[in-house]
């Protein structure tokens, strides 16, 4: 017959082996949701980068056919240099207030350029349209991967128990990266050569 003292020091190992297994789970979980976040936001900013390449690339284009529009260029590079900023701080809310001004400027970039005829058939011009086009769509599927992720981890560090093993190392909430219907809204690209 097993002594009642080896029963209770067996039940007292598998219970400190369970709980281990779980906390070191748990933990990496955690580590791995952080990691995700990081790297979608990572990815977030590599469009951001590249969209802003192509915009200075537009604006130079841009200038030699629209030489009395600078108030128009100064928006855009403001904005461009106030995204930049907010992206390499992780200001959310500055992001958005700098894409809202950014597209507002480019918007009426694309409008002036209508007026004229030898920069719409430009095609470095209409090149660089199509690429922005391109990089405005990455980053609104690269937006929802970082949202996806960023909510997974939200919700795995407030669920029981894995909050106390959130709480105690440190493991911290992040914010989502939401746009207004202003920020949302379409930039106006015609690529209609006339």
């Amino acid at each position: 017959m097993i002594d009642s003292k080896i029963i209770l020091i067996i039940l007292i190992i598998s219970i400190v082996i369970t709980l281990t297994s779980y906390f070191i789970i748990v933990y990496n979980r955690l580590i791995a949701l952080k990691n995700e976040v990081h790297k979608n936001w990572s990815n977030i900013e590599v469009l951001l980068k590249q969209r802003n390449s192509e915009l200075t690339k537009l604006l130079d284009s841009c200038k030699e056919y629209m030489k009395y529009e600078q108030e128009t260029f100064e928006k855009i590079i403001k904005a461009r240099n106030s995204l930049t900023l907010a992206s390499d701080n992780k200001d959310l809310s500055a992001l958005g207030k700098a894409e809202i001004e950014l597209r507002m400027g480019f918007s009426k970039l694309l409008a002036l350029a209508e007026n004229y005829p030898d920069l719409k058939t430009n095609t470095v011009f209409i090149n660089l349209q199509h690429r922005i086009s391109e990089l405005e769509e990455s980053i609104s599927d690269r937006r929802e991967f970082y949202n996806e992720s960023v909510n997974l981890n939200n919700i795995t560090i407030e669920q029981f128990p894995s909050n106390i093993i959130a709480h105690n190392f440190g493991f911290k909430d992040f914010e989502l990266l939401k746009f207004n219907d202003e920020e949302t809204k379409d930039i106006r690209i015609n690529f209609d050569k006339k």
